[in-house]
Order: C-alpha cells, then sequence, then structure tokens
C-alpha cells in the first residue's frame, strides 16, 4: 500500500497543476492494484502535461493485472499556407473550411538576407487568434540576395506582389503592412507606388477642394489622414519592428559598430561592398542622377511617389524598437526620435501581460524645433531632416527590451521570432501586435 500510496500523491501533484482532481476509477484502479504492479510503479507513464480530467474508465484496459492508460490526441489543424506565385498566403484552416473569406490582408514583409519563413511564427498566431478576419501573405519577392538591389527596386516588387494577391482575392476590403528591419524601409517605398493606383487618387478635403489645389505648405501638415486607397483597398495598420527608419549613417545607428567614429567613416564608405545598392540607401550614400539621398526623398511625396501621404492614409503607424542588445539598428533609428526624446531608463516598466514590451507611447506629433538643435555635421542635419518629415504623421511607438533574456544578444531577430527555438522570449511582442491590431 506504501508504493500505491505514494502514486496516489504523485497522480494528485499532477491535478493540481491542472486544475482539475483526480478521478475516482484512478484512485479505485490503483488501491486495487497487484503488488508485482505496484512494485513496478516506473511503468506507470504519466504526461504532466496531459489533461487527466479527460479520462474515462471505458479507456483503462486491464491486462494481466495490470493496466495500460491510452490518452487521446487532441486535434489541432495547422493554418493552410497557398502558394500561388511570389510568396506564401497563409489561412485558418477552420475558417477555409467553412468557406469563410477574410476581408483583411496582412502583407508580411522580410528584411536584409530575409525570407517569407522569418514571419512564420507571426503568421500563424495572426491566423490562429484572428482567424475568420485576417488572411496573411508572406512575401517572398525579396529574399536572400536580391535584398541587395536597393530599398526602391525592393518596393517596386513588392508593390507588384501585393498587386497580384489582391488580383487573385476579389473578397479583400482592407490592407495592413508588418515589416521587420530592411522590410520597413521597403513597405514604405511600395505603398508610394500603390497609393498611385488608388481610385480615389485626388480625393477632396473637407473644403470640397481636391488634395492637389490645397497649399503645398498644408501638404506637409495635414489636419486628419483623408481616404484614400492602397492597391484599391482601405488601409489600416502599419507596423514596423526594428526598421533603420533614419538609416544607419548615423552616430550608434549600427550599434555593431561600437560609436567609433572612424568605424563609422569607414562603413558609410564600404558599405555597398557588402549590401550593394542597399547598402548605398542605408548610409545615405547613393546619388542617382544627383538627386537627394532616397531615405530623405522618402519622407515626403516626390518623384511622383506619394510616400508621405501614403503613410498618412493608414488608421495606425507602429513603431516597435529594442531599447538595448540590438547590434544590428540603433534605438534613435527604429523609434524615429532624437536622442533626447528617448524614455529615460527609470520610465522602461516591463508588463505583466507583455514582460518585454518596457514603454508604449500612444500617437504624438514630433515637436518641431526652430531652433535647440545644435547641428554639427551632415549627417546630423540629414537625420533630423528625416525626423521632421516621417513625423509629420503620428507614430505609436512600442519600446522592448530583452536585457534579462539569455536571448537578447541576438534581440534583432527576437523581436520577430524569426525562428522560435532561438527566438521564443519574442513571443509576447508578437502577441502585443495582435492584441492591439487595428481590425
Amino acid at each position: 500500500m506504501i508504493a500505491a500510496d505514494s502514486h496516489l500523491r504523485i497522480a494528485n501533484l499532477v491535478h493540481r497543476r491542472t486544475l482539475s482532481p483526480v478521478p475516482a476509477t484512478i484512485n479505485r484502479h490503483f488501491l486495487q492494484l497487484p503488488p508485482s504492479c505496484r512494485d513496478l510503479g516506473l511503468q506507470l507513464k504519466f504526461n504532466f502535461a496531459a489533461d487527466f480530467s479527460v479520462l474515462q474508465s471505458d479507456r483503462w484496459k486491464m491486462s494481466g493485472g495490470c493496466f495500460r492508460m491510452r490518452t487521446r490526441k487532441r486535434e489541432t489543424k495547422r493554418p493552410i499556407v497557398e502558394v500561388d506565385g511570389p510568396g506564401e498566403d497563409v489561412l485558418d484552416a477552420g475558417a477555409a473550411q467553412a468557406k469563410l473569406h477574410p476581408e483583411h490582408l496582412v502583407v508580411m514583409v522580410n528584411g536584409l538576407i530575409g525570407s517569407a519563413a522569418d514571419w512564420k511564427f507571426a503568421a500563424e498566431q495572426f491566423v490562429k487568434m484572428l482567424p475568420d478576419k485576417v488572411i496573411v501573405h508572406r512575401s517572398e519577392c525579396n529574399s536572400s540576395k536580391l535584398t541587395f538591389d536597393g530599398v526602391d527596386l525592393m518596393g517596386q516588387r513588392l508593390a507588384e506582389e501585393v498587386l497580384a494577391v489582391v488580383r487573385r482575392r476579389p473578397e479583400l476590403k482592407k490592407i495592413s503592412f508588418v515589416a521587420h528591419s530592411l522590410g520597413g524601409l521597403v513597405a514604405r517605398y511600395a505603398i508610394g507606388v500603390l497609393h498611385e493606383h488608388s481610385p480615389n487618387k485626388y480625393p477632396s478635403s473637407l473644403s470640397g477642394k481636391p488634395l492637389t489645389d490645397r497649399p503645398k505648405s498644408s501638404l506637409q501638415h495635414f489636419d486628419q489622414p483623408y481616404e484614400a486607397r492602397i492597391s484599391g483597398l482601405e488601409p489600416i495598420n502599419f507596423i514596423t519592428f526594428a526598421t533603420p527608419h533614419l538609416g544607419s549613417r548615423g552616430n550608434k545607428q549600427l550599434p555593431l559598430l561600437c560609436g567609433l567614429p572612424f568605424l563609422e567613416r569607414r562603413a558609410s564608405q564600404t558599405a555597398h561592398m557588402i549590401a550593394g545598392r542597399t547598402g548605398k540607401h542605408l548610409f545615405l550614400t547613393d546619388k542617382d542622377d544627383g538627386k537627394p539621398p532616397l531615405l530623405l526623398r522618402m519622407v515626403k511625396d516626390s518623384d511622383n511617389l506619394k510616400f508621405i501621404s501614403a503613410l498618412w492614409a493608414f488608421k495606425r503607424r507602429v513603431a516597435y524598437a529594442n531599447a538595448n542588445y540590438d547590434h544590428m539598428v540603433g534605438w534613435r533609428t527604429s523609434s524615429i526620435r532624437r536622442q533626447h526624446e528617448l524614455p529615460k531608463s527609470n520610465l522602461l516598466v516591463a508588463d505583466d501581460k507583455y514582460p518585454h514590451i518596457v514603454y508604449v507611447e500612444r500617437e504624438t506629433k514630433c515637436i518641431t524645433y526652430n531652433s535647440g538643435c545644435v547641428v554639427e555635421d551632415q549627417t546630423i542635419d540629414l537625420e533630423e531632416e528625416m525626423i521632421r518629415g516621417l513625423t509629420q504623421v503620428p507614430w505609436e511607438r512600442v519600446d522592448v527590451s530583452f536585457h534579462k533574456s539569455r536571448q537578447r544578444y541576438v534581440a534583432h531577430t527576437t523581436i520577430q521570432v524569426k525562428s522560435y527555438w532561438l527566438n521564443s522570449d519574442g513571443a509576447d511582442v508578437v502577441f502585443h501586435m495582435i492584441d492591439n491590431f487595428l481590425l
């Protein structure tokens, strides 16, 4: 009886963890075990993750005085992945079986040397949590070495891929973008291209005048987003994760260089040898036909592309940024802030529900400084100009810290959960994005 009592204590301990009582039938069978079976307690294989409350007496089979437990495997339907042209469409299996047609397209864009697989975890969580609401498209047109072709060519390819998805899914009505790292710049370029495909290219303002008839000064500071379309759909969320919105040229904008001036200058001069045209764009050294750097042109409507108007069209713009341990993208550039605007360390407080979310700044416009901003060189001058251009529109900022995580040294990929076994600590950041997603 001693052996049986010990087994009962183990079973009860298991069930206290599952918040369900041990079935009486299990207790009775334990007490009726013959000594030979009680001595062979190791043969009783308890699955500590199983829910014992579903076990029934008719699923316990007696054989030779001993019994064997047979558990029922829970059926979990994995999301459906459809491949039709570049990229992958991820849908909930139940919604597809019920012939439900989600109307909200979520386009996920990878970063440098990335692929559609980088967003696998986040895409699956999206369709699990919002099965009948969204369909997720993981972009594949800019993968691997194609990410060296430059932000403009990549943005053009992404725009064409999105249009192809919209054409084959006429039920779509809304669109959102979720992008990681370099993918955020590519998505910003793509929406500038897709805005040209809007059926309401020149929507009327409240005064009844077309937008193009308004003074140029008013185009730089809209009172509110006007109704527009991106690839013919209603734009809802534009979300970036660790994106170098201000480029990588400024001080500590590429933390890997440790803020050493001579390394940062050398990186600016040699980036194109490593990352091709993309390197030139990130370090603002491109001078195509004598034009200003591309990232500088992308903070306003230029070259017949409505970059800032397209951003205005979205109901939400959110920038997730690593506050530390991101060796690829600095905190200022990913959160579109000046150095003195970054939250102080005493303001960074972990959320109980999302332990790695340490600071949330709701939609705010940047305060434009007419004076007080000391411009020491061209780098800071360009950075300031980009901040002023991008903050014409309100942004939500979400600061993330993996300071206490074992995965902190790969924070740049952990923030998006690029690989679950390596970046699992970033799952709460993904859930935070989904929980706050505007449908």
